[in-house]
């Protein structure tokens, strides 16, 4: 006979009846290991606004984005039955003991959109396909569907064989359909045509076995310059010069033609389409830099003539309404096009109309109305990118669903961030969780919870700190709440400048023939609101010129074999004083190369692709994960193998270099400069992929620095950087300035304004509205003038002015 329930027993049920209760309200995390956290557990509230602080690579992202939101995309994707997840990326479980309490996650990262020039503003987003689909139905005259509106879409004839029956039989009739497309035929919807200089393609006092291609990655070595030494078209050991005319032809223009080469079956095309296809179809922003020093060099780009830049042809140019082609739309300043759009009154299209119309608002809410549709997508920052992400989000149905953000205040001036603060706060209170990596002091202070990690960067972080409410934040004794309500003061005493840069007539984009002097010897600050012109002044004006070192917010490119060693080329001086120690070769201690363990070719784990379930990845039991062939890790240079060397961090290898038997100072030299920029905690082997986003802007800002050059243009160099880290940032770029160098930062943090010896003002407001000098001055002048400009007000209001 079973016993009574005890009093404990019934409260033991009522206990996990109010757990599992309370488990619906919770995302719990239990055991958490990627990348460098430490077995992190926590518990995060549903709808609710969590923001993640902590210095940069404290793990952050590695809790937010690589654990909890992609295992809820992992978890989506198993939904769909094998076949589907054939054709999609595989996911890998996050190293994390137990996920609970998950729902959909989405995320709006900070990575920018698209590298493919066709891209735009109005393509990335449903702006251009309901602005298609709108003049297909009222445009005169009248030319087909939205694809005739579509410059991505060419217009061919297709023949075919058509059936029909009118009564007499089936007759089967041959006729030839036209499907009519926007594109311009001259530019191919590009937009541009091109010129090619030949001499900065080859040397025609060469052969090809001579080394005539001067074009990166042809050399004769490679495969590209196997193609062309050995497609039979010319002789290899002829000059370029002396080929006639069928010759030149062949190596310069030849179509795409199926060829042998040393028995392999192969695609012959001529150098230029063949540059056309690696390089042309791609945005030059994303290109390696070497690359884009060789298109800037070979390539004279200029406005299609045919179609004046639209990308159009002219049927599609002259259909319009209301006496306005799609073409004039797209190149309106976006608020002007809202403005447009929501005077038209078609009442069979009013359900379009209103679509269209929302979507567009929705760009000047977030602050980007100064935009227009026809905007190449690869020229916007990222915090322009992760704005026009959240275009999609703002006016969706859906609740219970998880935002996760990556720093949404990058690239913001402190008069918008506050837009979107209430942005985040309108997404919790539709019933969402929203979970926020951030540094900005600002959209910590709106959280409902705070998790803070740390308590250091890299190994010395990776835990837990703090979790709360931002009260207890500041009592806490963390980095972050230590920092919270740091402000920077006015900096007493000022550089003198040494003479300027003079800027006339700047007409870029939406610059209204600005005329500014730019000090030199100095910390120049320029300021505005996104959209003011900032960048279109300094990089369009100053950018190009042969002394100046520029740090844009481009992004770092490496697969996961690339690393810090690697990036920044201190890989080499290694690798040659290893060479130099044991009297062998410097390819011997590359896993790229030589040196690589045979097994995993240098990658130091095995991949085993299982079809649609996740790629499983074992460590290499030949070399341990040590990516090198087992002879070459006899050799050592200071009593460590390279691998060692290169599971060291930046501050032991710097000391490491320094003096001893291991003294090589082209190598001390580049590692002085990670730790300069504080990245002293990395690991020089550490793949790049692991980086956070602060993380590599101060890898490229380390790089940036060997360059020799008097003036240094910085673009938001404070971007992903924790409060603490600022204070680091500001002495670097004193030492920068006090060395010697000019330094111009485009920036919106008003610490680093604080600090400026001068400030360049844009504005008043963004796209037609700025493009003005509004202020030049030093910072205290523009606080005692903080009335007439945004920038001065929140300046004053930062420095208790």
């Amino acid at each position: 006979m079973a016993a009574k329930p005890t009093r404990t027993t019934k409260k033991a049920a009522s206990a996990s009846t109010t757990h599992l209760a309370d488990s619906h309200d919770l995302i719990r995390v239990l055991g958490a290991r990627e990348n460098n956290l430490k077995d992190v557990s926590i518990e995060i509230p549903k709808r609710r606004l969590t923001v993640f602080t902590g210095v940069s690579g404290s793990g952050k992202s590695s809790l937010v984005f690589d654990t909890i939101a992609a295992d809820s995309q992992r978890l989506i994707n198993e939904t769909y039955s094998a076949f589907v997840q054939g054709f999609m990326p595989n996911l890998a479980r996050p190293d994390v003991d137990v996920l609970d309490g998950l729902t959909t996650a989405i995320v709006v990262g900070q990575d920018r959109i698209g590298s493919n020039p066709r891209s735009t503003v109005g393509t990335v987003t449903d702006a251009l396909a309901m602005l298609r689909l709108l003049y297909s139905r009222l445009a005169k005259p009248y030319i087909g569907g939205p694809t005739a509106f579509s410059f991505n879409v060419p217009t061919r004839t297709a023949s075919g064989i058509m059936t029909s029956d009118k009564g007499g039989g089936e007759k089967r009739v041959a006729r030839n359909v036209v499907y009519q497309g926007g594109m311009c035929a001259r530019c191919e919807g590009f937009g541009s045509t091109n010129d090619f200089d030949l001499t900065a393609l080859y040397d025609d006092s060469k052969s090809l076995n001579e080394g005539a291609l001067t074009i990166p990655g042809y050399s004769m070595e490679g495969w590209y310059g196997r193609i062309y030494r050995g497609a039979g078209y010319f002789d290899p050991d002829k000059p370029i010069r002396k080929y006639n005319k069928r010759e030149l032809h062949d190596l310069l223009y030849k179509e795409a033609t199926k060829i042998k080469v040393e028995g392999t079956n192969l695609t012959y095309l001529g150098l230029i389409p063949q540059i056309q296809k690696s390089y042309l179809s791609k945005d030059k922003e994303a290109m390696q830099p070497h690359i884009r020093a060789f298109v800037d060099r070979a390539v004279t780009f200029q406005t299609c003539p045919d179609c004046d830049g639209t990308r159009l042809n002219e049927a599609a140019r002259g259909s319009k309404v209301k006496g306005k082609s799609i073409a004039d739309l797209c190149s309106m300043q976006i608020s002007d096009l809202a403005a447009w759009v929501g005077a038209l009154k078609q009442p069979s299209m009013a359900p379009l109309i209103g679509a269209l119309g929302a979507n567009l608002d929705s760009f000047v809410e977030l602050g980007l109305g100064y935009l227009s549709l026809e905007r190449p997508s690869g020229t916007l920052s990222g915090g322009e990118a992760q704005r026009i992400k959240l275009l999609r989000h703002l006016g969706s149905s859906l609740t219970d669903v998880t935002y996760v953000f990556d720093e949404p205040t990058t690239g913001l001036h402190p008069h918008d961030v506050q837009q979107m603060n209430d942005l985040l706060i309108r997404l919790r209170d539709k019933g969402n969780t929203v979970l926020v990596v951030e540094h900005e002091p600002e959209t910590i202070e709106i959280a409902d919870h705070i998790v803070d990690l740390g308590p250091g960067a890299g190994t010395a972080g990776g835990e837990v700190v703090f979790e709360g409410t931002v009260d207890k934040l500041r009592t806490s004794g963390t980095i972050t709440g230590r920092h919270l309500d740091d402000r920077a003061g006015l900096k007493e005493s000022l550089r003198t400048s040494t003479g300027a840069l003079e800027i006339r007539g700047a007409d870029a984009h939406n610059l209204r023939n600005v005329d500014v002097d730019v000090p030199l010897g100095v910390l120049v600050v320029v300021t505005g609101v996104a959209g003011s012109g900032k960048s279109s002044l300094i990089h369009g004006s100053l950018g190009k010129l042969d002394d100046v070192v520029t740090v844009d917010q481009g992004a770092i490119k490496g697969s996961r074999r690339s690393n810090p060693a690697t990036y920044t080329g201190l890989l080499d001086p290694i690798r040659k004083a290893f060479a130099k120690e044991n009297g062998v070769k410097p390819a011997l201690f590359s896993a790229n190369s030589e040196g690589a363990c045979p097994t995993c070719n240098g990658a130091g784990v095995i991949y085993t692709e299982l079809g649609f379930m996740e790629t499983v990845s074992t460590t290499c039991e030949d070399c341990g994960g040590k990516r090198f062939d087992a002879s070459v890790l006899e050799y050592k240079l200071g009593g460590k193998d390279i691998s060692e060397v290169l599971a060291m961090s930046v501050n032991d290898a710097e000391e490491f270099f320094a003096s001893g038997p291991a003294k090589t100072p082209a190598a001390h030299a580049i590692l002085a400069r990670l730790v300069d920029v504080g990245l002293g905690y990395l690991g020089i082997g550490q793949p790049l992929t692991t980086l956070s986003g602060g993380e590599r802007q101060r890898l490229k800002l380390a790089v940036n620095m060997a360059e020799k050059g008097g003036v240094y243009i910085l673009d938001e160099p404070t971007t992903g950087l924790h409060l603490a880290d600022v204070e680091h940032l500001l002495a670097l770029l004193d030492r920068l300035v006090d060395s010697g160098k000019s330094v111009i930062v485009i920036e919106h943090h008003q610490s680093v304004m604080a600090h400026a010896d001068w400030i360049i003002d844009l504005g008043p407001g963004a796209g037609h509205d700025g493009g003005t000098v509004v202020f030049e001055g030093t910072p205290a002048e523009l606080v005692a003038a903080r009335s007439k400009t945004v920038t001065g007000e929140h300046l004053a209001e930062y420095v208790g002015g």
